[in-house]
């Protein structure tokens, strides 16, 4: 990470071993630590039976942008209001190892981050300069992650407002723009709310919400299948 970005500050405070010059354990003793090990072994049970994560993946990877799991993923302890986030300045999606105890939990982190790696892959995203771009992102990442499931929801006793789901998007798009950047909630919401209806319905690669599991996985079968569909226009 380059000191300038340090130095205007884009969140990545938030994430301690994301600092230049910073102590770094070795690999070796880093693939001993607990946390470490449980994330690196969740990590990868996400990307082989998340339909979400698998579906981000292949998508990635047919726009020439193959993901590595050694390479564009970390484990790493973070502050501990953040569970991941994407470094788009190394194109790596962060995993707060020490913040992440569930797979499931791993799973949404892995999905929302992708999301974010895969807008990286597919725009000319100006992650650092254009709230509006970072906006956008975010509020795809809670659309499509599951972030705003209905069991998700329902955990955090948020419920029965009419619209419901689009709130929680709307909610949740503004205090990640608000986590990493120095902007008043005023102007952040003014800027969700400026490009939120065409993000919202922006749904790439899956082409509908993923409402549950269930349906990331009939998005995924699509998705891998959409080949033999064209194959018969």
């Amino acid at each position: 990470m380059d000191q300038t970005k340090q130095d205007e500050d884009y969140g990545y405070e938030l994430f301690p071993e994301r600092h230049e010059g910073m102590h770094k354990k070795s690999p070796f003793k880093e693939a001993l630590t607990t946390f470490n090990h449980k994330c690196q072994f969740m990590l990868q049970v996400a990307m082989e039976t998340s339909p979400y994560a698998k579906l981000l993946l292949s998508a990635m990877n047919n726009s020439g942008c193959k993901v590595s799991k050694d390479r564009h993923f970390s484990c790493e302890d973070c502050d501990g209001s953040v569970s991941g986030g994407f470094d788009a300045a190394s194109s790596q999606v962060v995993l707060c190892q020490n913040n992440i105890h569930q797979q499931a939990h791993m799973n949404r982190v892995v999905t929302h981050e992708l999301i974010h790696a895969f807008d990286h892959c597919r725009a000319h995203v100006d992650w650092f300069n254009n709230f509006r771009h970072l906006a956008c992102s975010e509020i795809r990442a809670a659309n499509l992650s599951g972030d705003c499931s209905f069991t998700n929801e329902a955990s955090r006793f948020h419920l029965g407002l009419k619209e419901h789901h689009q709130e929680c998007v709307r909610g949740r798009a503004l205090r990640s723009i608000l986590a990493v950047r120095k902007i008043s909630r005023e102007e952040a919401q003014k800027i969700v709310d400026e490009v939120f209806d065409s993000c919202f319905n922006d749904h790439a690669p899956f082409g509908r919400i993923p409402h549950s599991k269930k349906d990331a996985k009939f998005a995924y079968r699509d998705y891998m299948n959409r080949s033999r569909y064209y194959a018969n226009l």
